[in-house]
């Protein structure tokens, strides 16, 4: 998910992106891949904040995992936008800390939405409208 997360920010024009992996290998690799800097602990002031970690994840891993936070309380209050691309639960402890703090979200449970419906639309032909994939993603978490 990093890589394509990497990927998707680089398409799109990002260039003052750093890469946070506790892994230094394969951190470092993947922001030389892009052309982007590596670090391994967020330091607050990034403008976006993106989790692509299990961590808040349910189902996988320890309970910790689960209950742990993948930035800081500091981090998340100085950035702009907070975007956690774990599914499940769409109110991970990162989109609740940032909500908290006032701070715009984009959940993994609206990604994994809009990757459902790009894939209707391929296999289909058929582009469902926005409500109409809205309310599918809350269907299919009840």
């Amino acid at each position: 998910m990093a890589k394509a997360v990497a990927a998707a920010l680089h398409d799109a024009g990002y260039v003052n992106v750093t890469i946070v992996a506790r892994n230094e290998e394969g951190g470092r690799d993947l922001a030389a891949l892009y052309g982007f800097a590596w670090t391994p602990e967020a330091a607050a002031g990034a403008g976006m904040l993106i989790n692509a970690t299990p961590l808040g994840m349910a189902g996988g891993g320890s309970g910790e995992q689960q209950s742990t936070q993948s930035f800081t309380d500091e981090a998340v209050a100085q950035a702009q936008l907070v975007f956690d691309v774990v599914a499940l639960p769409a109110q991970t402890p990162l989109i609740l800390a940032a909500r908290a703090a006032g701070k715009p979200v984009i959940t993994g449970a609206e990604v994994i939405a809009l990757q459902a419906a790009e894939q209707f639309v391929l296999y289909t032909g058929v582009r469902p409208s926005p409500e109409l994939v809205r309310e599918a993603s809350e269907f299919s978490r009840r």
